[in-house]
């Protein structure tokens, strides 16, 4: 396989390339050369695209894809082709299928079905068994067998001792712990955030507070045990509060916030639409500006689509009873552009392969080609024709974005959009 990548425009900051238009040879998955006007004596391929740009692989820390027991909802075969075709050349699969990614042979089954495919799948492994809450699972059996980090998705531990006891126990191997933090107690029969918009709308409202007190006793534990934790999805002004002063105080802490919390507001809500119902839920302009603040100060370390495929006879029904969850990898350029400055944008959807423990491919001569194509400037309204997933629900259809993915060289392959 060779290829010549013509007159692309390098967002690197690690690479002494970066901000250079140049020529990119790319032999059997490796960088051989980089340079202008590159001579062709090797009959490579061509690829000439409109204000090509290139950058590190894209990595998505909380993606979910159904697979085993959800089928109808998304596979890993096409899950990770849209994940290639949004630009990202590795995924953090969630482990809320069916069965629960719990043990060591279903981290190998997610592993096998993903063999070949252009975006290398890392599996998170569940923290407890069953993701109930009540017993940890295996850990060092799945940390073995190819788990990133391990946690219950979209589950708050109430039991602060489990908790405790899993930071302790994979600090023997290098484990980081992903903790979601929302005190189930206070949520209760919450369904939206609490504020002007649910009690305009007769909506049951999920305070802040259920967020920041789980992310304040998660953050103590973590005082009291050391070890690496992992606190996603964030979206209060408050989290992001608590979480810069633990980064000050020395804690490992590492967080990430969804697209959809920095582009979208509970103002979403107006029409009782379920595709904006999402957990955390959509909050404030004043949470959201905060959030925006927290990335560009560093409080933030990556950003994450979140993407969660609901089939349609869990969404397509009264805002009570419908499931949480939006897609989002095929959005979450184009809406990141519209909120947050290019370099910012490449740096934060690159920056978590750091925290998970997945080696960074610097764009250099002698590098592995682990590359994401696009083109930051062309704007459109996102529809449900740019959808490759086998679900739509989607929170951004209708919403102009801005850029364009052209596709990722990783693994040695070429996928293009």
């Amino acid at each position: 396989m060779k290829f010549i990548i013509r007159s692309a425009k390098i967002i690197d900051s690690k690479s002494p390339f970066h901000n250079k238009t140049v020529d990119i040879l790319i032999v059997d998955g490796l960088i051989k050369k980089i340079g202008t006007s590159l001579s062709n004596s090797e009959n490579a391929e061509e690829i000439k695209l409109d204000n090509l740009h290139v950058s590190q692989g894209w990595f998505d820390s909380s993606v979910c894809l159904g697979e085993p027991g959800f089928e109808d909802r998304e596979t890993i075969a096409n899950g990770l082709t849209v994940a290639a075709k949004s630009g990202f050349t590795a995924i953090a699969l969630q482990p809320n299928s069916f069965p629960i990614i719990d043990n060591q042979s279903q981290v190998n089954f997610v592993l096998n079905k993903a063999l070949g495919c252009a975006t290398q799948l890392y599996p998170i492994g569940a923290l407890s068994k069953e993701s109930a809450g009540k017993d940890m699972a295996e850990l060092y059996d799945m940390k073995k067998a190819g788990a990133i980090a391990f946690g219950d998705y979209n589950k708050s531990l109430d039991n602060a001792n489990l908790l405790k006891i899993a930071l302790q126990y994979v600090q023997d191997f290098d484990g980081l712990i992903v903790a979601f933090s929302q005190d189930e107690n206070i949520k209760g029969n919450g369904v939206a955030n609490e504020g002007i918009v649910s009690t305009r709308l007769g909506l049951k409202g999920i305070p802040n507070l259920a967020e920041e007190l789980q992310i304040a006793r998660n953050l103590f534990l973590l005082e009291y045990t050391g070890g690496k934790l992992h606190i996603p999805t964030i979206s209060t002004k408050k989290s992001a509060q608590l979480i810069k002063d633990a980064k000050a105080n020395g804690l490992q802490v590492t967080c990430s916030v969804a697209v959809h919390h920095l582009v979208l507001t509970d103002e979403k809500l107006e029409g009782f639409d379920t595709r904006y119902k999402v957990s955390p839920p959509l909050r404030t302009e004043t949470d959201r500006k905060a959030l925006l603040k927290a990335i560009k100060d560093g409080t933030i370390d990556m950003i994450t689509s979140d993407h969660n495929p609901m089939d349609i006879e869990h969404k397509k029904m009264e805002f009570d009873g419908a499931k949480n969850g939006t897609i989002g990898l095929e959005s979450a350029f184009g809406a990141l552009m519209t909120v947050l400055p290019l370099e910012i944008v490449i740096e934060k959807l690159t920056a978590g392969k750091t925290s998970f423990g997945i080696e960074m491919q610097t764009i250099d001569e002698g590098s592995k080609a682990n590359m994401t194509l696009f083109n930051p400037e062309p704007k459109t309204i996102f529809t449900k024709t740019a959808i490759l997933s086998k679900s739509k629900n989607s929170a951004f259809l209708g919403i102009e974005i801005k850029g364009k993915v052209y596709g990722i060289v990783n693994q040695a392959k070429l996928i293009l959009a």
